[in-house]
């Protein structure tokens, strides 16, 4: 189980939805509705008071879901996911202590960059699969190809403003093999409980890499 590497819950699917959600009741049929639409790895953001519960119920309720945990900041915040049953993290930005806390809680991480130097310092504690974030506001496809050349190990999954109109652009880059994404759950369809929606936003996911 804790053997998930980060370049597989990158190339499970071209889309990672960013979850936000406030909920618990939502946690399930939300994580039912993307599987059912294809899309398994799950990442729910630890931005809400319910995260870490919505964590626990999916990975107990929904076998087939690999769920993460995002805006994972801290080394408290990284075993604090893993107790709750996440089997891969994700970070806004990227230290060494928040690595090594994922690597002893047995988290797969994609650790979140912005600059060459990031790049760099993740890249010196061995992660070579990196959330680029915020994507489009740091420049989005022509900072990626820009990085194609002194970091042609890198695998990239950009995260940030990124929407189902720019992902393909994104997707055709050979240094990106996913995107992350908000647009697969929005507010107003957990809010009314339209799943149906939500499933069919994940199997429309499948034709955004060209």
């Amino acid at each position: 189980m804790s053997n998930l590497t980060a370049l597989q819950v990158m190339q499970d699917a071209p889309v990672i939805p960013v979850l936000v959600i406030s909920d618990v009741a939502h946690a399930v049929p939300l994580a039912q509705a993307l599987v059912k639409g294809g899309v398994r790895m799950l990442e729910v953001t630890l931005r809400t008071p319910q995260a870490l519960a919505c964590i626990e119920a999916i990975a107990r309720s929904v076998p087939q879901a690999v769920v993460g945990a995002g805006t994972v900041r801290t080394s408290d915040d990284a075993r604090a996911a893993a107790r709750a049953g996440a089997r891969f993290a994700v970070s806004p930005g990227y230290t060494s202590g928040v690595g090594q806390a994922c690597r002893d809680a047995g988290l797969a991480l994609l650790p979140g960059v912005a600059t060459s130097s990031e790049i760099m310092a993740a890249q010196e504690d061995g992660f070579n699969e990196l959330k680029f974030f915020p994507a489009m506001q740091a420049g989005g496809a022509a900072m990626l190809k820009a990085w194609s050349g002194p970091f042609a190990d890198v695998r990239f999954c950009p995260t940030g403003g990124v929407t189902v109109s720019n992902a393909p652009e994104l997707l055709a880059l050979s240094n990106v093999v996913c995107v992350g994404g908000s647009w697969l759950a929005p507010l107003d369809a957990l809010a009314s409980g339209d799943w149906g929606r939500i499933t069919q936003l994940a199997r429309d996911t499948t034709t955004l890499r060209g």
